[in-house]
């Protein structure tokens, strides 16, 4: 594992980090081969399901060219069963500092969810300047990333929540917006209807949204 990955290295590999729910093992791997073919390398595997951990073993060993990581990460637990499955990096929806103290002794980079000033305060004091905003519509949307330019000059985002390919140019084209993170790249039905094609489709789009 290269323990320099950082969590700006994985905002700024693409435009959009897929948020992935996987409900059945067999889905991990075409799934990732798909969003790979299609340019979107770094995939977030949220830890909803049951075959989460699975899953991102699954894609760590045969796919090498993604960089799995884990999604929903809530706990030290969490980060540590991640790390055993082979995740490089960690997603978490909100911030406290044993999340962030056990990423960091797991060499997971990770992206700290904050709603508020206070809370990309407490994640910055963590040491952490590249963090996600969640859940973005709900707490602000672009206005809200607008306003936190000035007294948080230094710290870049990923919005998530509410994000589709819609209003993803909204966000993109803010100059502390590294990338965004969304689910539709990889939607439910085509999951279920095993369409990779529609996958790698999506995954070609999102790759090519101009960021700011």
């Amino acid at each position: 594992m290269n323990d320099t990955l950082s969590a700006r290295d994985v905002m700024r590999d693409a435009p959009v980090i897929p948020v992935i729910v996987l409900h059945a093992l067999e889905h991990a791997v075409p799934m990732a081969q798909a969003l790979v073919a299609g340019g979107i390398r770094m995939l977030e595997v949220t830890l909803r399901t049951p075959q989460a951990l699975a899953c991102i073993e699954a894609i760590a060993r045969y796919v090498p060219e993604a960089v799995v990581g884990a999604g929903t990460v809530r706990s030290a637990g969490d980060a540590a069963a991640a790390a055993r499955a082979g995740a490089r990096f960690a997603v978490s929806p909100g911030y406290t500092p044993a999340v962030g103290e056990a990423c960091r002794a797991q060499h997971l980079a990770l992206l700290p969810g904050v709603a508020t000033g206070s809370e990309i305060m407490a994640a910055q004091a963590g040491g952490f300047d590249a963090l996600k905003f969640f859940p973005a519509l709900q707490a602000g949307g672009s206005a809200m990333l607008k306003a936190w330019a000035g007294p948080f000059g230094d710290v870049q985002f990923c919005p998530t929540g509410g994000i589709h390919a819609g209003n993803a140019g909204e966000f993109l084209a803010l100059a502390n917006v590294a990338c965004v993170g969304g689910s539709w790249l990889v939607p439910a039905d085509a999951l279920a209807q095993g369409d990779w094609g529609r996958i790698t489709a999506l995954a070609r789009e999102a790759s090519q949204l101009p960021r700011g």
